[in-house]
């Protein structure tokens, strides 16, 4: 019998997660922590994902190329979605400090 929290978190979740430490140059730990995920879940999602990568590719039937397309413009956006998050978060805590007068 598998896991209990086998499915805690969707593929998509994961490959979002992994583009976000890929792409931020912050650590897996700080990701984590700012997704409210184990580090070591994290860290194991990257190392699969890297594995992946480098194992030899299979052709995608010619249906496919599409949802690739659209796939890869959703990452994109995901990314820039996650940095606009963390510049709002920065500037949110920039305006708290100078409300309080720090």
């Amino acid at each position: 019998m598998g896991s209990k929290y086998q499915n805690r978190y969707s593929a998509e979740y994961k490959r979002d997660a992994i583009e976000l430490v890929r792409s931020s140059g912050r650590t897996v730990t700080e990701v984590a922590r700012e997704l409210g995920v184990s580090s070591e879940s994290l860290r194991g999602w990257v190392k699969k994902a890297r594995a992946a990568e480098s194992a030899p590719a299979t052709p995608a039937p010619q249906g496919e190329d599409d949802r690739d397309e659209e796939l890869k413009r959703l990452r994109k956006l995901t990314v820039e979605q996650a940095k606009t998050i963390e510049i709002l978060k920065k500037r949110q805590l920039s305006l708290r400090r100078r409300a309080i007068g720090e």
